[in-house]
């Protein structure tokens, strides 16, 4: 018999590669996800969130092979610096590739190698990277809960994971850093 937590990835995985849009767990605040290769899935996002197609999302990815596979001229520090963080780190390249092109409205990414069992087990069965952003409307304190997001962002997307309802825990919001090609970084959020 499978176990609740690999029925919730086989779930969010079927949805995923339906172009579904998923409110999820991640490593630092619950989430709306979808394929962050898939253009009307990323647009489904903005409409929920009623956001400006100005901003771009975070890309959460499993590894650091995978965030190779969607970076163009990868700087080679990245890997230490994700490794030597002690938080959660977003990190914005310059440039993309193979992702949706509506994820940023500039040619940068900002893209997340997770440290949590639930994202990490997602996007591995998933196989390609999803898209993160806060759930709350575009201009709204984001929640850092389950209990604080509205019922409004639970009924807009497709599916709500059916674990860690009951996570009281705040965490902490990722570290922001923007790197360049020539492995210069500035701290954008600390």
């Amino acid at each position: 018999m499978m176990r609740e937590f690999d029925v919730e990835i086989n779930k969010c995985c079927d949805l995923l590669k339906q172009g579904k849009v998923i409110l999820y767990p991640t490593d630092t605040i619950w989430g709306i996800g979808c394929d962050a290769t898939n253009v009307k899935a990323v647009e489904k996002i903005f409409t929920i969130k009623e956001r400006a197609k100005g901003k771009g999302l975070i890309v959460l990815v499993d590894s650091i092979e995978m965030l190779k596979e969607y970076v163009k001229n990868f700087p080679l520090i990245a890997p230490d610096i994700i490794k030597a963080a002690k938080n959660p780190l977003s990190i914005i390249y310059s440039e993309s590739k193979g992702l949706a092109k509506n994820i940023s409205p500039d040619n940068t990414v900002c893209i997340r190698v997770v440290d949590n069992e639930f994202c990490k087990a997602l996007i591995n069965k998933f196989g390609r990277p999803i898209t993160s952003t806060s759930a709350n409307l575009a201009g709204d304190t984001a929640p850092s809960i389950f209990v604080e997001i509205t019922d409004y962002i639970k009924s807009s997307v497709d599916y709500v994971v059916d674990l860690y309802h009951d996570v009281l825990t705040k965490p902490k919001a990722s570290t922001i850093i923007r790197l360049y090609e020539d492995n210069r970084f500035t701290v954008i959020r600390q």
